[in-house]
């Protein structure tokens, strides 16, 4: 009976992170006691069997990695002092000039981003992973808006806490990706600024070096070892997005986002 009733909670959960993200009357709130995350590692086990479900119900194939709080201003921001990562699935994903309908989202927002698509795939090892075993998996890099819905009862009060926020692939929602810029190895990934304006006014400006340790594709290594950890490829093809270097910007209906990173080009949104 008892274990029944833990299949029943966890279930239960599953259905509920499922809910938010179909109904935007479900805000997410916080989870059944016995299947609430209480670390990192259960957040990641039940963000596997919700996405599991996901693409058992038809909403998309999982074509990628988005990592989140790879930077000092979003760990600030969210509270949270760790980076993260979720599922991208390609419903989601638009090209170049993405196209969103407003209503279906709880609150959306968008970041300015960095993503890499791989052309080769990065294996699990005993080592742990360096800039110099990934950056030869990286066929292109490309300026990008990641899309997200805050789906969640009261997040700025940590209502739910971080750890629901993992199992549900942190806010994930979306992602347009620029175009692919293959000879990236000839700039300085660092030094890119990223800047992002919301209906032709600015609303905040980055650089490469504020992700991980002083580098963007810092953040891939951190996901290559995530990965590696738990016996995982990151197989060629894969789109990794590497974190905003802008903190998060809420939308309203009708509002136009434009990206631009220096030697990436640019990518725009509207909602």
């Amino acid at each position: 009976m008892e274990e029944s009733h833990k299949v029943s909670d966890w279930q239960r959960g599953i259905q509920q992170l499922i809910d938010g993200r179909r109904e935007v009357a479900a805000p997410i709130g916080p989870l059944p006691e016995a299947v609430s995350p209480i670390d990192l590692k259960e957040a990641m086990r039940l963000q596997d069997a919700l996405n599991a479900r996901l693409v058992a119900e038809e909403y998309g194939e999982i074509v990628g990695t988005k990592i989140g709080c790879t930077t000092q201003v979003m760990q600030e921001y969210l509270g949270m002092p760790h980076p993260c990562s979720g599922a991208i699935f390609d419903t989601t994903v638009q090209q170049r000039h993405g196209r969103f309908d407003f209503e279906i989202f709880h609150h959306v927002g968008v970041e300015c981003e960095i993503a890499v698509t791989l052309g080769n795939s990065i294996s699990p090892r005993r080592a742990p992973h360096t800039l110099k075993t990934v950056e030869g998996a990286v066929a292109s890099v490309h300026a990008a808006i990641e899309v997200v819905d805050d789906r969640y009862v009261d997040f700025e009060n940590r209502v739910p806490d971080w750890r629901t926020w993992v199992a549900d692939d942190f806010f994930g929602a979306g992602a347009v990706l620029g175009p692919p810029v293959e000879d990236w190895r000839k700039m300085d990934l660092s030094e890119t600024l990223g800047i992002m304006t919301i209906n032709g006014v600015q609303v905040g400006s980055g650089v490469g070096r504020d992700i991980i340790n002083g580098h963007p594709l810092e953040a891939l290594v951190w996901l290559a070892n995530e990965q590696s950890a738990m016996g995982r490829v990151l197989p060629a093809g894969w789109i990794v997005m590497l974190g905003s270097v802008v903190q998060t910007k809420w939308l309203q209906i009708g509002d136009q986002v434009e990206v631009q990173l220096t030697g990436l080009g640019g990518v725009s949104a509207k909602f």
